[in-house]
């Protein structure tokens, strides 16, 4: 269960980060190919969403167990 909650927030920091990069609201690292560019918002957006349902179903599980 525990590499359930640090994958799932390990994808939504990723993802924040992508999102960000692609969107030209997160400048670093200078010069990457990812800044400003839309399909990096989107693929963002789309991690960011896995590691979210990753954190739902392990908080479910865990809720089921007590």
């Amino acid at each position: 269960m525990m590499m359930l909650r640090t994958a799932g927030i390990f994808l939504v920091v990723l993802g924040v980060i992508w999102a960000l990069q692609g969107l030209g609201l997160l400048n670093w690292p200078p010069g990457s190919f990812m800044l400003d560019r839309s399909e990096w918002a989107v693929r963002g957006t789309i991690t960011a969403a896995g590691g979210i349902i990753l954190l739902l179903i392990k908080r479910r599980r865990g809720q089921r167990r007590d």
